[in-house]
Order: structure tokens, then C-alpha cells, then sequence
């Protein structure tokens, strides 16, 4: 629980506080000093009268009523400390510093635990243990530096890791990013990503609150949660971004599909963060960096609902989102050209009269095709009269790129006052990459401290740009229930006993249940009977093998089969392999082969993947994921991921696949999955899709009750 005592506490005690400012004890009292705390703040040491000042306590029972206790004490003493504060002193909120408890030791979990019930019984806030504290504008409470601007109109930052969270700051303080608060909540044993995500959305003011939250996570106990007011924050005017680490680590069960093998904890993470519209990042400068975007578009101050028309481009327009580059560097400027390409924006031509009334106003040489290079030569002015024409006359521009360092020779005061008024006047947001921050450090601090932020490379920023661009839009919540028969599906999944992959009869009946074409198939270990299907669908065929895991590696699966007798062959030939039971015979078709498969994760549901079919699911791993039930944009935004959407899409001369079925065939797919939980895995591989169907051909599913 979050209280006011923890938020806004009128009296803080430091337990442990200290002289030594190079200790927690110390530094935290310091810090409290430092951030102007303007209740009352008391220490207790039982060796030092005094302390940084402060009147000491040589013992807690001498302590007057108090809102808020932070502890930095060994962890052996925490747990009592808390029970007689809480007790006796009406002490209702704890920031507890100490390390020592679950993340160690059983010992230090049992310590833990008690803690936790007795903050419980007495309605207290906990924050922590093991955490370098809370950070906001009423009170510095932790131990730690650097202490970034913290300012209203800055970010709302939550770390899983306290350490972490000092990196993340180091990285967002070079760039002038501004904070609102600061959240480090260590072991989380009562509050922890998800609460304090809930605080903020249950008790959400667009004009009071930041509107951007960035998210350091290392678990995610709770993901409906997080799901939830991550949904609800964002659909409110916020934007979140977020790094979640520790991923990378695959299933323990082995792999018995291709979703098996492909499929891992960091495919939950995707799909959740898909379906939340939260942005993922994979590095602390690509965090910091994205939130200085979300800075720089004025999302966290935007009414509620008037997001700004740039943000609203690189999020929902997508191709529509064009830069201007200005710049007195052509490497850097080429580099930015490059990597926004690649990214899916757009570096447009400026050419025609406007940009050779712009040639002429800069200095001889200049070029203006954008980038526009105004030289190394070139002036405040130059930078100036560059900017308006892109703000003013260009219309093909959404957005306005300036790179602008020195070599040493010259200071850049006259031209970064020049931005900072550029920055305010304009319209389309200014994006400055000052890449000096050495050679012109004064220069670039004295531009920081007039509240803007710097991107000081260019490719980063690029990076950071692209991550938001390819970010969907919350989904909606509600379960796409038409043409998908859910009453049958119940009652074939009911009436299947005992666990294991299910037989492709069975398979064949949930698809046709939910809606999902398959090619017509017949299953037998008669041979008579399967050549009489192939002549009544008409040859040619396709026969494959029915038991095996993974028909191609034991060679039960025969193409383009064209007469009675070679089929006849072929199914002698397949029921002596290992494990064979039937042979399946299905009508032969052609098209681009796609894949879309499924795998329960514990806590998180049904994540579901899609991308290119054959045996090149494994080999090129480029799948997309998506957290069941999904909506259409969800579908489509999975299928436009993909590094091989050119495919899909169609190239070189290749006509593309039906992209509106295949995405109707996995919406359909997550609805049956979304009321047959007790499928924990499956295949639908390959899918053959052309300009006008998508149809399955082969589907595993793997039943547990």
C-alpha cells in the first residue's frame, strides 16, 4: 500500500544515520539536507549526539510520533526495529536500505516476511528492503547520487534494481532528462513495479502527474496487473517504456514443437508489452533516450487528450513521420539519414523554389537537399534561418533534426541561445544532438539547465525513434468471438482423456471450430483407404507421417505425389518408420508458407507467434509474439514486425499473401486458445497463403489437464 505518510510525511526518522557521508547511514541524512526536506527530520544513533547538524536519538523509545522510518541498520535488527516503530511511534510508512534478507538467505526471507505482517497488521507502506531508497520532490530518501533535477514536468522512474537504477540516472542526467520521482523498490515485498504503476493510475491527474514512466524490471509477478494499469495509464495520456531483464533464459520443458524450441520467458515479455503499448528498450541509453523523445514531443505535459501532432505521427501514421536534418557536419548528418531509413522513417528530398530561396540565404557551398549542411563555417544565423524554413516552409517536414558541435576553435553560446529560443518558437518539435560534450561541456550544461535535453549521437537516438515508431497502441481487452464456435470447442477439449499430443482428427475439429480453413485431409493406417481419398480429391497429394515428432527429419513427408502407385509406395514406405501409426493424405497446394504457433507461459497465458512456415522457423527464428486473446491490430502489428514482412508483403516482381486472412487466422487462433487453456502447445506449420487464402495444411497440439 502507498499512503500519504510514505508520499508526503510531515516527520522522518533515520534509523542508523551518521556523520560519515560515505556510508549509506551518512549519505542518506545528507541527501535529505541537500533536497531541502521542510518537515521535521530526526536521526538515531546511539553513539553521536549530533548528527550533520541534527539533534540525535540515542534510543527509538525516545523518538516523538513519526510519519515515515528509513532503516539502515543490519538486517538482523530491521524487523523489531519496525514492530516497536510501528507500535509505538504510529510510524506508518518504512523505506527499509538494509540488504541481508530473501534475495541472501531462507533466514533473511523468514525476517522479511515478518516485517511484511507487521506493516500489514498496522497499515504501513513498505518500500524495499535491499533499495537505495525514494526520490521525489517532497523528500530524498535515498543514499545514493547522482540527485537528478527533479522537476513536475519530468518522468516517473521504477527500478527493480537499486544499483540499476543509479546507471539509469548517470545516463539520463548527462542528457538532461528531468525527473518527478524516482521509485527503487528493491526486493518488493510489498510494493513493487505493478503497485506503484496501480497508485499512479488509480489516482491519475493529467495535470498534476507525469506523464511518462520509465520502467526498469527484473520480474514481473503479476503481469494482468501490470497489463492493466500500464493499459490504463497509457489510454489516459501517459507513455511508458521499459527495459525487462534477465529474458533471454528458454523453457526447462524440452522442446517437443517448433513453438517449443522457439519460444522463451522473453516471448511473454514482447507480447506483453505489445498488447500494454509499452515501449521496449534493451539498453540504459536507449531508456534515457526514449525518454528524453517522449520529453522532447511535450507528451508529459499534454492535456489528456491532445496528444501533440508529432507524437501522433511517429506513433499511429507511422511512414508519415518525416525529419529535416540541419547540420554544419556532413558524417554525422549522412549517419542520421542512414539509420532513420533503415528505422521506417523518412528523410525527404527538399528541392524546387523554397529550398533555392534557402541555398541562397546560407553560405556559398551549403547544401540543402537534407540533410542540410550549412557548413562548418556556418553562423547562428545560418542555424536560424535553416530551422524557420523547415518549421515554415517545408511541409513535407514533421520533425527537425540539428547537429551542431564544435571543433575547439569557436564557442557555441550565440548558437545554442539560438536553439533554445528555435525550441520554444516552434511548432515541430527540435531534436538536438549536440555531440560535444566534451570540448564544449560549459556550453552544452549551460543549454541543459534551460530545461532541454541533448541526443549527443545521432544513431542512438535513431535507434530509440524507431522502437516507439514500431510500438502499437494499447489493444482492447475484449475477446474477438465471432465465427469461432466456443460451445464445440468446450466439447471436444471435455471429451479428450488423458495428456499428450492429440490425434490430427481431433486437431482438424478445434480449427474447423475456431474457424480456420484446412486443406482436406484423411488419416488411416488402412492403405486402401487412404488411396481411395487421393482419388476422390484428385491427385496430385502430399502424404506424411502420422506419430513421429518431426516428420521431415525422419523423411515421412512426400511432395507433389501424382498417381495411385507412387502413393501406394510411399505408404509402405512410411509405416515401417519408427513410431509410425497412420499415414495422413492431404490435397497438394502451393503458396508462401507461413507458421503461427502457441505456448502457455505460467502467469502470463497463451503467447502466440507467427511468421514464416517451413523449416526455416527454426533456422531463422524471426517470429513475432502476442499475448492471447488479440485484437486485429494486435495481429497486424505482429505480421508488420517481422524482418520478413517484405515477403509477406510481397517482392521483386513476387505477389504478396492475403496479410488481412492471415491475421483473421491468428486473432481466431487466440480466441480458441483464450477457451481451451488446457492447450498448452501447438503448431500450425506450414499455413500456405497466397494473394487470395491462407490455409492450414499441418497442426500439432499438445493437450494437458
Amino acid at each position: 500500500m502507498i499512503n500519504k505518510q510514505l508520499l508526503q510525511p510531515e516527520s522522518i526518522v533515520v534509523i542508523g544515520g551518521s556523520n560519515n557521508v560515505h556510508k549509506p547511514g551518512g549519505a542518506v541524512v545528507r541527501n535529505l539536507i541537500g533536497g531541502d526536506y521542510r518537515g521535521t527530520l530526526r536521526i538515531v544513533n546511539p553513539k553521536e549526539d549530533e548528527v550533520q547538524g541534527i539533534k540525535a536519538f540515542h534510543d527509538a523509545k525516545e523518538l516523538p510520533p513519526t510519519d515515515l522510518a528509513i532503516l539502515v541498520v543490519a538486517a538482523r535488527f530491521c524487523a523489531q526495529y519496525v514492530e516497536f516503530l510501528a507500535a509505538e511511534k504510529q510510524v506508518r510508512a518504512f523505506i527499509i536500505l538494509s540488504a541481508g534478507f530473501g534475495e541472501e538467505t531462507h533466514e533473511g526471507a523468514v525476517m522479511e516476511q515478518q516485517i511484511l505482517d507487521t506493516c500489514e497488521q498496522y497499515g504501513c507502506a513498505l518500500i524495499g528492503p535491499n533499495c537505495i531508497g525514494l526520490l521525489t520532490r517532497w523528500h530524498h530518501s535515498v543514499f545514493t547520487k547522482p540527485i537528478p533535477h527533479l522537476d513536475s514536468k519530468g518522468v516517473d522512474f521504477i527500478s527493480g534494481s537499486g544499483a540499476t537504477a543509479v546507471f539509469i540516472l548517470e545516463s539520463a542526467v548527462t542528457k538532461g532528462l528531468a525527473f518527478n520521482s524516482v521509485w527503487s523498490i528493491g526486493n518488493g515485498k510489498q510494493i513493487g513495479i505493478e503497485s506503484v504503476l496501480e497508485y499512479m493510475d488509480e489516482n491519475f491527474d493529467a495535470e498534476r502527474d507525469s506523464l511518462v514512466k520509465l520502467l526498469y524490471i527484473e520480474n514481473i509477478s503479476d503481469p494482468d496487473k501490470l497489463l492493466f494499469h500500464a493499459t490504463s495509464l497509457i489510454k489516459k495520456g501517459c507513455r511508458i517504456a521499459a527495459i525487462k531483464a534477465g529474458s533471454s533464459q528458454a523453457g526447462s520443458r524440452a522442446a517437443s514443437s517448433h513453438t517449443g524450441a522457439i519460444a522463451s520467458s522473453d516471448s511473454a515479455v514482447e507480447a506483453l508489452f505489445r498488447k500494454a503499448g509499452i515501449v521496449r528498450c534493451f539498453s540504459r541509453e536507449e531508456l534515457t533516450t526514449v525518454g528524453c523523445i517522449f520529453k522532447t514531443l511535450d507528451v508529459e505535459r499534454s492535456a489528456q487528450n491532445d496528444v501533440v501532432s508529432a507524437s501522433s505521427a511517429l506513433h499511429a501514421q507511422r511512414q508519415a513521420f518525416s525529419f529535416a536534418i540541419v547540420t554544419h557536419a556532413g558524417g554525422p548528418g549522412v549517419m542520421l539519414t542512414d539509420a532513420l531509413s533503415k528505422g521506417g522513417m523518412q528523410v525527404p528530398q527538399l528541392s524546387g523554389p523554397v529550398a533555392e530561396e534557402l541555398k541562397s540565404k546560407l553560405l556559398p557551398g551549403s547544401s540543402v537537399a537534407n540533410p542540410i549542411d550549412i557548413l562548418a563555417t556556418g553562423t547562428p544565423e545560418n542555424l536560424a534561418t535553416a530551422i524557420d524554413y523547415c518549421e515554415q516552409k517545408f511541409d513535407n517536414v514533421d520533425a527537425i533534426a540539428v547537429i551542431f558541435g564544435t571543433p575547439g576553435l569557436v564557442q557555441l553560446y550565440e548558437a545554442y541561445d539560438v536553439l533554445h529560443k528555435k525550441i520554444l518558437e516552434c511548432r515541430k518539435p527540435i531534436f538536438p544532438i549536440l555531440p560535444s560534450v566534451n570540448t564544449a561541456g560549459p556550453e552544452v550544461q549551460e543549454f541543459l539547465k534551460r530545461g532541454h535535453v541533448n541526443f549527443s549521437d545521432e544513431v542512438t537516438l535513431a535507434t530509440a525513434l524507431t522502437q516507439i515508431m514500431k510500438t502499437p497502441a494499447p489493444a482492447e481487452q475484449n475477446v474477438i468471438v465471432n465465427g469461432v464456435d466456443v460451445p464445440k470447442i468446450r466439447k471436444i477439449i471435455d471429451n479428450i482423456e488423458g495428456n499428450g499430443f492429440i490425434e490430427p482428427a481431433l486437431v482438424h475439429q478445434l480449427l474447423a471450430a475456431a474457424g480456420i480453413p484446412t486443406v482436406p485431409e484423411f488419416v488411416s493406417e488402412q492403405k486402401e483407404e487412404v488411396l481411395a481419398f487421393a482419388e476422390k480429391v484428385g491427385f496430385p497429394v502430399v502424404a506424411k507421417v502420422v506419430g513421429p515428432v518431426h516428420k521431415s527429419d525422419v523423411g515421412g513427408v512426400a511432395l507433389n505425389i501424382r498417381s495411385k502407385e507412387v502413393l501406394s509406395a510411399e505408404f509402405d514406405r512410411m509405416m515401417q518408420i519408427a513410431d509410425a501409426t497412420a499415414v495422413m493424405v492431404q490435397k497438394m497446394i502451393k503458396g508462401t508458407e507461413l507458421f503461427i504457433g502457441a505456448k502457455y507461459e505460467p502467469r502470463f497465458g497463451h503467447v502466440v507467434l507467427c511468421g514464416l512456415g517451413g523449416i526455416f522457423v527454426e533456422v531463422l527464428k524471426d517470429v513475432s509474439s502476442g499475448l492471447a486473446p488479440l485484437s486485429y491490430e494486435e495481429a497486424f502489428s505482429m505480421i508488420r514486425s517481422l524482418r520478413s514482412y517484405k515477403i509477406i508483403k510481397g517482392t521483386r516482381g513476387q505477389r504478396g499473401i492475403n496479410e488481412r486472412k492471415y491475421a483473421e487466422i491468428i486473432v481466431r487462433l487466440s480466441t480458441l486458445l483464450r477457451f481451451a487453456t488446457e492447450i498448452k502447445e501447438m503448431d500450425i506449420n506450414p499455413l500456405l497463403a497466397d494473394e487470395a487464402d491462407v490455409i492450414a495444411v499441418d497442426a500439432r497440439m499438445l493437450v494437458e489437464k
